[in-house]
């Protein structure tokens, strides 16, 4: 008998049998946390006739045939849109586990279709989503969890060296260049102030995830709070202590990965139309497509109780639990062999 290869054949998962167990045990604990906590599991559609504006993530569209008609639909960069819906309908906490889609994302991180966890607690403060979030951890983990708060302006002093809220786009794209990170162009000719807030946050974005977010969570899961409120479309905004203008939200790091998302949601059907128009004009000037906006979405905003939310990567947390460095050790098929 020969010793058979370690090459996987062409048609194996890249998920071994040991690891699928460990993936399943993670979804079932999950689910029996929430049902503890009396969380509702729910279901929305993947398929959508609206899109995501947001200029950083592209929908995977469809065309279906409704009513004997040519459509084109959108697979959910999230399920966010629809179940906020539910929520302004139904009034309770809902959680839910499914497949979501964001085109041309490929790499040991990233792949075409990945699984979000999702919930919605209504009267929830950040700070209390995030006491969630912990608790959940520990049941995933096995053992008591400290999560370590680090304010972006922190992070982003202690490791860029420059105040991210009041720094030039000059000095940012300097920095930038310093540090090897050259063939970038975000410059925009219009000079409008939008344009220039697109181009700084453009800036921002390219050095936190090449300066920054390597270097957090290696010690202590990691909370960073307080972003630019143009990281954060769908939150509510106030004042942190130095009187800066930033976003309620907060993003989870372990071993230099994003784990999880959270917004202290806005309601406002106004606000949020007119940040989807803006994301839509900006779109246009990035040669992406326009979306189609969800009118579902705006019309539950008057009825969607004040909560918070979380969006949390299942495909990410188990690599990091597992202590694995590629997505493909925890998914049976990534986009290239599916």
């Amino acid at each position: 008998m020969t010793q058979k290869s370690k090459q996987l054949s062409v048609y194996e998962p890249t998920m071994a049998l040991e690891m699928a167990r460990k993936r399943a045990k993670m979804l079932h604990d999950i689910r029996h946390f929430f049902t503890m906590r009396q969380v509702l599991e729910v279901q929305t559609p993947i398929l959508s006739q609206a899109g995501n504006t947001d200029t950083f993530l592209q929908s995977v569209s469809a065309q279906v045939t409704y009513q004997d008609k040519l459509k084109i639909y959108y697979l959910h960069t999230s399920p966010e849109f629809a179940m906020k819906r539910v929520l302004a309908a139904w009034q309770v906490a809902i959680y839910q586990i499914c497949p979501v889609f964001r085109d041309n994302e490929i790499g040991t991180r990233h792949n075409i279709e990945f699984t979000m966890l999702e919930w919605y607690q209504p009267y929830y403060s950040l700070t209390e989503l995030a006491n969630e979030l912990g608790a959940l951890l520990e049941v995933l983990y096995g053992y008591p969890i400290i999560m370590n708060h680090y304010r972006y302006v922190d992070a982003f002093m202690d490791f860029v060296g420059i105040h991210p809220l009041t720094a030039s786009i000059e000095a940012l794209q300097a920095i930038a260049e310093d540090k090897g990170l050259t063939g970038f162009d975000f410059d925009i000719e219009d000079s409008s102030d939008n344009n220039k807030e697109d181009s700084r946050q453009s800036w921002l974005d390219l050095l936190f995830s090449h300066a920054v977010e390597p270097n957090l969570g290696h010690d202590l899961p990691t909370l960073i709070i307080d972003y630019p409120p143009a990281t954060a479309a769908l939150a509510k905004t106030a004042f942190d202590k130095d009187g800066n203008l930033v976003a309620k939200r907060f993003e989870l790091y372990i071993d230099g990965i994003e784990i999880a998302n959270a917004y202290d949601e806005l309601a406002d059907g106004d606000a949020l139309r007119q940040r989807f128009e803006q994301d839509n004009v900006l779109r246009h000037r990035h040669n992406l497509p326009i979306m189609p906006i969800d009118e579902h979405l705006l019309a539950a905003c008057d009825d969607l109780p004040p909560c918070s939310g979380i969006a949390v990567g299942i495909d990410r947390l188990l690599m990091v639990i597992a202590g694995v460095k590629s997505l493909q050790d925890v998914i049976t098929f990534p986009s290239g062999q599916a």
